[in-house]
């Protein structure tokens, strides 16, 4: 019998045991990927063909691009860029090519089209997008064009010093994911600007395509992971044991130590009238016995050596402790509670004859 009532609490210790650790693995809810907006930038190098009237090879020419961008949402961010390196252009009777430079800044508004169609998904490998935007193009170094005009075939458009133009910008691209701050880049875009591009009058606008291969580089991790909620376990509920009454000790009473004040009421040269800035001070010694019944102010009057006699001097600092004397009895502060002293220029506290002409008054 009790082998059997043994077994049984063993097998009902195992299967609660089972029953919490699955309850505790309930998931309320599922871990997400979050998108975290971000910069990025581009390095591209490629080709460019500018539209003429050669063949499609003869007008290639090499191109660079330098993009920084901000992917403020998933499947959108913006960028801004400089492009350019070197155009072509062909004159056709006698054939003659031309080349010339130029550098195109750009703004750009670009769709990421993956995210766009199949959701965000930051370990995606392929990531196709398209943009548009606009550009500010200047052209320079167009001498070719300007020696094929000046040996008499007259260009419609012919600029020398450099031309500033306004391009329209349309491209495909795609980024290979390599990790997650890299991705090879692959791009084309179309970019449409004036007739007066390549020198030559066609009556139409001048159209500029660029292949080029590059990396991009996300200057931040692009996404955060926000692990699974599970349920909390149903609390064990444990009766604890009644705590001991707690028996408070009573505290030794703290003594209260008031700080003595000290306050030094300046006189001008032979003068024991209480000047108006000094007669914040005398306030302050007021609030100070106020607040401490029980303390007393001893004020000592001092004269300077270096002016008048012993006996004039002596006579000052006992007016100048006086005076004091009298405005706190005026506020309030009972005689009892105030001792007058002087000592005439024989006693010298301070270094300058200024700060000898005071008196020194000890609250405590």
């Amino acid at each position: 019998m009790n082998k059997k009532k043994l077994w049984i609490a063993a097998f009902s210790l195992l299967f609660g045991s089972i029953a919490v650790s699955a309850q505790e693995q309930r998931i309320k809810e599922e871990g997400k990927t979050e998108f975290k907006s971000h910069w990025f930038m581009q390095v591209q190098a490629g080709a460019a063909h500018t539209v003429g009237e050669a063949k499609f090879t003869d007008l290639i020419s090499p191109a660079v691009a330098l993009n920084v961008g901000y992917q403020f949402a998933p499947a959108w961010s913006a960028r801004v860029g400089v492009s350019g390196w070197q155009a072509k252009g062909s004159w056709v009777a006698p054939r003659q090519d031309y080349k010339y430079k130029y550098l195109q800044g750009n703004v750009d508004i670009v769709s990421d089209l993956s995210t766009l169609f199949c959701g965000f998904n930051p370990k995606r490998v392929f990531n196709g997008y398209i943009f548009a935007g606009a550009g500010l193009n200047r052209g320079f170094d167009n001498d070719e064009a300007v020696a094929i005009n000046a040996a008499g075939y007259p260009m419609g458009y012919l600029w020398t010093e450099g031309k500033f133009l306004v391009a329209g910008r349309l491209g495909l691209g795609c980024n290979l994911r390599l990790n997650d701050r890299l991705a090879i880049n692959i791009e084309g875009n179309a970019n449409v600007l004036s007739d007066k591009f390549n020198s030559k009058k066609a009556g139409n606008a001048d159209w500029q395509f660029n292949a080029l291969v590059g990396l991009t580089i996300k200057l931040g991790k692009g996404y955060k992971e926000i692990p699974p909620v599970y349920y909390e376990p149903e609390p064990v509920v444990v009766e604890q044991p009644k705590p001991a009454p707690v028996v408070e000790q009573p505290q030794p009473r703290k003594e209260v130590v008031v700080q003595p004040m000290k306050q030094d009421i300046f006189f001008a040269l032979n003068s024991a009238k209480i000047q108006d800035d000094q007669k914040s001070k005398i306030n302050m010694l007021v609030e100070y016995l106020q607040k401490n019944p029980s303390a007393k102010v001893k004020v000592t009057g001092y004269a300077d050596a270096n002016t008048g006699n012993s006996k004039i001097n002596k006579t000052l600092s006992e007016k100048r402790a006086a005076n004091v004397a009298e405005v706190l009895k005026t506020k309030g502060i009972t005689p009892d509670r105030i001792i007058a002293d002087s000592k005439g220029d024989t006693v010298q506290p301070y270094k300058t004859p200024e700060e000898n002409r005071v008196s020194i008054c000890i609250a405590e």
